[in-house]
């Protein structure tokens, strides 16, 4: 017999329930974004769903505030309230906040990669390892047959 797949596992919360628990799962001090929520939740690719289930939050213990976009910016229009207040908050547990952008740390970030930074500091910019593993060798002129 075949499971039928319009019917809610009633052993695995809505999807709802699960990018809010993401949410409230994230520590105080650190971000996610959008995207990183949504696959924490075991919805890869839902990014909007967690941004479309926020704006509609009004649960006011719900730690929102964590959420960033990708890029580590807060979602909000520049100086709007919840631009302020979202920056407020994040400063509020000791998060970087310069215009608008979080400092420090990705918001992408996995559960692993907070830690691995965490343990052994933030790991070089990709630009500074791809320098330092470049090794310039002067080009050698060759002998053109006459």
């Amino acid at each position: 017999m075949t499971k039928d797949a319009t019917k809610p596992d009633p052993n695995r919360p809505d999807p709802d329930q699960r990018i809010l628990d993401a949410i409230r799962a994230i520590p105080k001090g650190q971000v996610a974004g959008y995207g990183e929520v949504a696959r924490r939740a075991g919805l890869p690719g839902r990014a909007r769903l967690v941004a479309r289930l926020l704006s509609q939050n009004e649960d006011r213990k719900l730690p929102w505030h964590r959420v960033l976009r990708s890029d580590g910016r807060i979602a909000f229009p520049e100086g709007s309230e919840g631009w302020r207040e979202q920056s407020a908050r994040l400063r509020g547990e000791g998060v970087i906040v310069e215009n608008g952008r979080v400092r420090g740390q990705r918001a992408a970030a996995t559960p692993e990669e907070a830690l691995d930074a965490e343990l052994w500091g933030a790991p070089p910019s990709a630009k500074r390892v791809a320098a330092t593993r470049a090794v310039k060798s002067p080009k050698k002129k060759t002998a053109r047959a006459r």
